[in-house]
């Protein structure tokens, strides 16, 4: 049975775990009995080692310009040698002809970067790491850049979001050759939880809020985060702070890009699906804990952010 080929694309200041995280989750993947197994390597410019962008070495097996396909799986690692790498016209032409050459092809982190360099993402809803969305959506305006997700796969094409985002992304490609169960095996090998979906954000929203320097504006988030279950109306949390609604709503879409009333539905239904997966309340007590009014509610605020059920998000992290 021949083996499915699959090539990491590394370059100067590519991020070592970027690399890592594909090349021994296939391994592991290998030796819990994965068939076809994984024929796995690194490819680099002339196939020279290069320097992480930790500092340490890495000895390519190929050479990105000799490599040829068929290729059952290509991913572009990202690091922050990336800028470089896609004003490099002979990575990105390599890159562009061996995505041909490829059943399907990836890109983690800041790798986005050269396959959108390269044409591949053209028209292509598309994630990376959130401190390098804004940077790609401004370069490239032909692709539409979604900074929430651990992954997007659009057609034949997947980009990751940052570094470890890279385990959950071959977890999925793993899954989907040989079947939840290895992909679980391989999880347990790695002492990691089961690969996250996809659709999962890349931070907590309240990690995000917290950052900003309008401390009225931090404060009412606290409070929101500690009193879920309570009236979180705008009203309510303008009294509360305060200032008018008025004033409160443009402080919030001015430092939070929403309106309260938006992030109160954004951070309820946050909270439920980490009660989901920690927990095993029934939905309706989770829905009373986190301020919906009825499981109904609950499901059509969660459907709407994580176009998935409840039930179905629950049944999928637990499996």
């Amino acid at each position: 049975m021949e083996a499915r080929r699959v090539v990491v694309v590394g370059y100067q200041a590519a991020e070592l775990l970027d690399i890592a995280c594909v090349t021994t989750s296939l391994t592991v993947a290998n030796g819990l009995g994965a068939r076809p197994a994984y024929a796995v390597g690194v490819a680099t410019p002339g196939g020279r080692t290069i320097t992480c962008s930790s500092g340490l070495a890495l000895r390519s097996g190929h050479s990105l310009e000799r490599l040829r396909g068929p290729l059952d799986t290509l991913v572009v690692s990202g690091g922050s040698g990336h800028k470089a790498a896609a004003e490099n016209p002979r990575i990105v032409a390599h890159v562009r002809r061996l995505a041909r050459e490829s059943r399907r092809t990836a890109s983690v982190c800041t790798g986005a970067t050269v396959l959108a360099a390269a044409g591949l993402l053209d028209g292509k809803r598309v994630t990376t790491h959130w401190w390098y969305a804004a940077e790609l959506a401004g370069a490239y305006p032909q692709i539409e850049v979604d900074p929430t997700p651990i992954y997007i796969r659009d057609g034949s094409v997947t980009t990751a979001a940052g570094v470890t985002s890279a385990l959950d992304l071959t977890l999925s490609f793993i899954e989907e050759d040989h079947g939840a169960e290895l992909a679980r095996a391989v999880a347990r090998g790695l002492v990691t939880y089961l690969h996250r979906p996809g659709n999962q954000a890349q931070m907590s929203m309240f990690t995000t809020a917290s950052a900003t320097t309008n401390s009225l504006v931090r404060r009412t988030v606290d409070h929101i985060a500690a009193h879920l279950d309570g009236d979180l109306g705008t009203a309510t949390l303008a009294a509360g702070a305060g200032v008018s609604e008025r004033h409160l709503t443009r402080l919030f879409v001015e430092h939070l890009g929403e309106t309260p009333g938006r992030f109160v539905r954004n951070a309820r239904t946050e909270a439920a699906a980490r009660l989901l997966t920690g927990t095993s309340s029934p939905l309706a007590s989770v829905a009373a804990r986190c301020g919906f009014g009825s499981a109904e509610t609950l499901r059509q605020a969660f459907t709407a952010r994580y176009g998935t059920s409840p039930s179905r998000y629950r049944a999928t992290l637990r499996a």
